[in-house]
Order: C-alpha cells, then structure tokens, then sequence
C-alpha cells in the first residue's frame, strides 16, 4: 500500500468555538499517539487575504495529515478523536490526497519523503487539483509580505478554475500559507506564472528573501466527502 495524505476542515459555531480551540491543544496528544500518521499539523484558518490576525476566521479549523497508508488514513474516520470532532462541528468536508509535486519542507522536514510523485491524468477526466502553500515568514519582512498579499489574494480569486481557497496557519502571525482547489492543473498553472501580481511576489520572495522556510505541493485528488460551504465535489 502506497502512503496519502487527508485534509479535513470542520465548521464550528457558537460554544463549538471553545471547544475547537481547547482542542487544537489538547489533540496533539492523540496524533502523536495514532498508528501510521508520519506527519500532522492542526491548522487555524482565515480568509488569507492579508494574512494578518483580522484575518483570523475562529469558525474553521482544519487538519493535514501524511499516512503510511489510505486503510490508516480510513481508521482515522472511526477514531475517538475524528467522532469528537464530528459530534460539535456544524459541517466537515476532507479529502484524501496524493502528492503530484512538492518542494521545501515543513518544520524541517519534507513531510513527503519517500513517495513517489502521482502522474496526473490529462484526459476529460482530470482530477481536481489541490494545492498547499506554506511559509515561515521572516519577522523583518513581516510588512513587505503583508502588503504583497491583497493583490495575490485578488488575483487568485479571479483566476478561472479555482474551486475553493482557505488560508491556513500554524499561528496567528508569520507561520502562514494556504489551501486550495483547482479543476485542472492548467487553471493552477495559470494562477501561478500567468497572474503578474503572483509572477511580482516570486521575484520578490527571491530578491528579498521573505521566507525562513517554504513549502509548496499539489496533490491529486483521490476522493472527498462532506457539504462544507458548498464545498461537495467528490
């Protein structure tokens, strides 16, 4: 069996938010524990487009996993911890993902060694895209990244074939990145080299040196469930 990572994103409300944020806390525990997760991070969310704390959305909260395996990845499902999370969430929507291409690392570590890359399909069925893009900001280039990012944000918004987008991050400031899906990898191609408020920031990101770490993968998407904000596409 080949390993795959997950993502699962879960819409809280009311007290739900309290009991979201005591587990961020408290689920380390349970994960560091759980057979076949090689890798996890518990993420807040926000709408990503400036990356500050007004950006912060206390309703989302999302989990990325790499398993040994997609039968581990499915325990998860009947875990106390995923039917903790299920009783007070108001709707989750995960995916099970496999990488296409990645670059960097994440904590120091390439959370994907080891896998060998999916070869995605171009043919009419074409899987869904998703993309993770993750950052440790530098604290002197905090400013310079803040105000890069409306336009990127903009842009992406704008770029045809993008199905969802969700900022993600490991704190409130300078731990920061996002998450998103695209119908094809040409609509993520076309985001990426063709949008010139992106093309600015990648000659920026190398001229300046904004990051202390970066990381940048695309998966394919291998199933998903869940009604999360419309979010429904299998």
């Amino acid at each position: 069996m080949s390993p795959v990572c997950s993502v699962h994103i879960h819409r809280v409300g009311g007290w739900g938010v309290f009991r979201a944020v005591f587990h961020m806390g408290a689920d380390r525990f349970a994960l560091r524990r759980m057979r076949g997760l090689r890798f996890w991070k518990l993420l807040g969310t926000g709408s990503g487009d400036t990356f500050g704390v007004r950006d912060a959305d206390l309703f989302h909260w999302a989990l990325f996993c790499v398993w040994d395996s997609e039968a581990e990845r499915d325990r998860f499902e009947s875990s106390d911890l995923a039917r903790s999370w299920a009783q007070f969430s108001r709707a989750t929507w995960s995916a099970t993902l496999a990488p296409l291409a990645w670059k960097g690392s994440w904590s120091g570590v390439d959370p994907f060694a080891g896998f060998d890359p999916i070869e995605s399909a171009t043919s009419a069925d074409e899987p869904v895209i998703a993309a993770v893009t993750r950052a440790r900001v530098r604290p002197r280039q905090w400013r310079s990244f803040w105000c890069a990012v409306p336009a990127v944000a903009a842009s992406m918004r704008e770029t045809p074939g993008l199905i969802y987008r969700v900022g993600i991050g490991e704190a409130p400031l300078g731990l920061q990145g996002t998450f998103s899906l695209w119908e094809s990898n040409e609509s993520i191609n076309t985001f990426a080299y063709r949008t010139r408020a992106h093309t600015d920031v990648i000659r920026e990101t190398h001229r300046s040196g904004w990051y202390a770490e970066e990381l940048f993968a695309r998966f394919v998407v291998l199933s998903s469930k869940g009604n999360l904000d419309g979010l429904d596409r299998s």
